[in-house]
């Protein structure tokens, strides 16, 4: 990585802001400046021009390039998404520059997820990393990347904490727990935007949904929230007020209701808790078609209603529809909505403007027209490395009997499954500028890692489903999924004979990256019928079977666990998905994932998560008793807990050590343990604290995660893991909605799984 930053800093030294209009020239990037400037810009511009500054719009057929170019000339456009490559981008801002009246660049945005063209896991696998510094990577990349292509802004990270498996859009953020999400979407923040998003090489970022998206009803999506405010502070807001203190210049705003009234006309949520509580002062961005949509939700009457609706609660730029432009200045024009309003957005968006630099250098993020790559998707601009160090990072070893894994790179080895060859799949969903032509798949991987070592084999075995509805669906808008032409038995015979000839049976199984996407909300989170057929079948022939799961969510695997030797999560691990993930099964990586959301062992668990309140009538496994809270017809508890992940050697914890039996008031207390690795390989772990408030004015969760530390450790090796508790850990929200650290006693657990820990305790005085 030090390249880029060298890179970077020889491009900024060497190209000085090479915009000086008349009207604006070099600028100087404080708040103050910038003040001053927008206010004498704002001055200047008719009403349409401020209105058109608050439009955002997509590239596409509503939206053909030359009916663009109209608009752009007319000062009727004031930023584009969806465009990526720079001659396009380019064409755009010459538009601007050379035709319209008051010459205001334009910026450009795309959904920068998980990478703009290297590919990393999606980021409910960059979660399992439980790794900052390997997320703060991906965004340095991403934004690099981005910012080559000439692009300003990304609509992300995404910080929606959800504990909600059916919604596909949790694929898009970093699990279940408050804390960890947190902690992963500021760093990703402050590692895409760096010391300025006006630096050449930075992006900046609109953290999204904004807000509660991952609690809608039933996981459904574009459902609605109904939430008391004690949980929605406690446990659904902190990660974005976390990015928004990080710094994000942006905040895309949720499609959901949150108590009966729509994000996008909610102005508690957009004006008295973003901007006067949390004092937010970048730009608020509708998501694609919200606007129009207040009508279907039942509080707009008709477009102009919902175009006021939408601006008075704090809507500064509408994505995806013209209702600003067409009913905005009918509005203004009757006195029903303030020019000192639409000024009040303009501002916002000028404000991003400049703290993007484009007032200084319009074309800062495209260099010179010479400069730009003969080959857009040429291989020379990926970072592959980082690609598949990551990827390793984030996969997460769920079971290994009797030490099926690492594979031996020798005799014979089957590879079967729908996923072990599909390109696209291994990217995962919001895959920005990826080309599935450049990924790794795992067959690849493994006849890289294999060759001239062992025998790799290969069968599809199956198709992803042979549900037509469902193959319908995930091609609906491009050919996601190939459904082979053969019979479903003709598949599992040809891959059952081929595992019959085989050592060992590595089974690629799981999810196509479109049943994990936006839209893509499920009510079966069991593999496909398809893939169990295949497993049982392979199962049968009594070889080892190890299960590399693809997915972009829990998945309810009960039955796969007991047919399985050996399981391991990989998510949809990206560019170099397959080398990343032989790697793993070969030994050649010790995996050291931790599950940053639960897995449940059916639907019908949900909502099941490790921070759950107490009960009155608690249920013990040891002891069961039948008026107790649990289900009588299942196992109770997840599968897998947060925060679980194995390896391929063993580690112990030691009992918590306290420095102190008391924490003074507002003062601080130390707990520490001792992590020896007891096996005979090197490896990484994650040790993780959690708290339990255990006596408070309100139910308190019976643990919450309040630190983590990542620690390598060689075979044999003891390393004292400490964490400092302040009293920032210990306060929640009350009953009067006052954030408060209440005197008594707190249970410390220390381990490296949410279910096994070490437990102490304290008083706070």
């Amino acid at each position: 990585m030090k390249w880029i930053y060298s890179l970077s800093l020889a491009v900024s030294l060497a190209v000085q802001p090479a915009f000086a209009d008349d009207m604006f020239g070099p600028h100087r990037l404080t708040p103050e400046a910038r003040d001053a400037f927008v206010t004498d810009l704002l001055a200047k511009m008719t009403l349409d021009e401020k209105i058109g500054q608050l439009r955002l719009i997509s590239v596409g057929p509503d939206n053909p390039k030359d009916a663009i170019r109209e608009m752009i000339k007319n000062g009727q456009v004031g930023a584009i998404f969806n465009t990526v490559t720079r001659p396009d981008i380019r064409a755009m801002q010459d538009q601007v520059m050379q035709l319209s009246r008051l010459k205001i660049p334009l910026f450009f945005a795309y959904d920068v997820v998980h990478g703009q063209r290297t590919i990393f896991p999606i980021p409910l696998g960059l979660a399992s990393s439980w790794d900052t510094e390997a997320v703060a990577r991906v965004g340095r990349v991403s934004a690099y990347e981005a910012a080559d292509d000439g692009l300003n802004m990304t609509w992300a990270p995404m910080v929606d904490v959800t504990r909600e498996p059916r919604w596909g859009r949790g694929s898009e953020g970093f699990g279940e727990d408050t804390y960890l999400t947190a902690t992963m979407g500021s760093a990703m923040v402050k590692a895409m935007q760096g010391k300025s998003p006006a630096d050449r090489y930075a992006l900046m970022t609109s953290v999204k949904h904004f807000a509660l998206y991952g609690a809608i009803e039933g996981g459904r999506d574009y459902n609605t929230v109904d939430m008391s405010p004690q949980r929605m502070f406690q446990d659904y807001m902190p990660p974005y007020k976390a990015s928004l203190d990080a710094g994000s210049g942006g905040v895309m705003v949720s499609l959901n209701a949150i108590n009966g009234v729509p994000a996008t006309a909610n102005s508690w949520l957009l004006k008295d808790l973003l901007r006067d509580e949390w004092k937010f002062k970048g730009i608020t961005i509708s998501d694609h078609g919200a606007i129009k949509e207040l009508i279907k939700h039942g509080v707009a009457s008709d477009p102009q209603d919902a175009v006021r609706l939408a601006l008075k609660s704090g809507i500064d730029m509408s994505m995806g529809d013209e209702y600003y432009s067409k009913y905005l200045p009918g509005l203004v024009k009757r006195g029903v909505v303030s020019e000192a309003e639409i000024d009040d957005a303009a501002r916002h968006v000028l404000n991003v403007k400049y703290d993007m630099g484009l007032f200084n250098d319009p074309y800062s993020h495209l260099g010179p027209k010479e400069s730009d790559p003969a080959d857009t998707n040429a291989e020379s601009r990926l970072h592959r490395e980082d690609a598949r160090d990551v990827a390793r990072k984030s996969m997460v070893l769920l079971k290994n009997r009797l030490e099926t894994l690492p594979l031996k790179k020798a005799g014979t080895i089957a590879l079967i499954g729908p996923l072990a060859d599909s390109q696209r799949d291994i990217m995962g969903s919001w895959s920005a500028a990826g080309v599935a032509k450049q990924s790794v798949t795992l067959l690849q991987g493994m006849k890289n890692a294999t060759e001239g070592k062992a025998t790799l084999l290969y069968a599809k075995g199956a198709n992803i489903t042979d549900h037509k509805g469902i193959q319908a669906f995930l091609n609906l808008y491009e050919q996601a999924v190939s459904v082979d032409s053969r019979t479903p038995q003709q598949m599992i015979d040809e891959a059952v004979a081929t595992a019959q000839k085989a050592d060992v049976i590595v089974a690629a199984v799981g999810e196509a990256q479109g049943m994990a996407h936006e839209a893509s909300s499920r009510t079966d989170l069991t593999l496909p019928e398809s893939q169990q057929k295949l497993l049982a079948a392979l199962k049968a022939t009594g070889k080892p079977l190890v299960l590399v799961l693809m997915n972009g969510r829990p998945l309810a695997l009960t039955h796969e666990y007991q047919q399985a030797d050996a399981m391991l999560e990989t998510w949809f691990s990206g560019t170099e998905g397959g080398n990343a993930i032989a790697d793993v099964l070969f030994g050649d990586y010790n995996p050291s994932g931790k599950l940053p959301i639960s897995f449940p062992r059916s639907v019908g668990q949900i909502p099941i998560y490790y921070n759950h309140l107490p009960t009155g009538r608690p249920y013990n496994s040891a002891k069961p008793n039948k008026y107790t809270s649990h289900y009588y017809d299942a196992v109770n508890g997840p599968l897998f807990p947060f925060g679980y992940g194995l390896s391929y050697t063993t580690f112990s914890v030691s009992p918590v050590k306290m420095s102190s039996a008391t924490m003074p008031r507002n003062g601080k207390i130390e707990a520490s343990v001792t992590v020896t690795n007891t096996g005979k390989r090197d490896g990484a772990t994650v040790v993780q604290l959690y708290l339990n408030d255990e006596v408070a004015s309100v139910s308190r969760p019976v643990k919450e995660l309040k630190g983590f530390q990542r620690i390598m450790l060689k075979a044999g090796e003891s390393q004292t893991v400490r964490f400092p508790i302040d009293v920032d850990a210990l306060k929640f929200w009350n009953q009067k909605m006052q954030q408060v650290a209440e005197p008594g006693k707190f249970k410390v657990m220390i381990g490296l799984d949410s279910a096994r820990t070490q437990d102490a305790e304290f008083t706070y005085l």
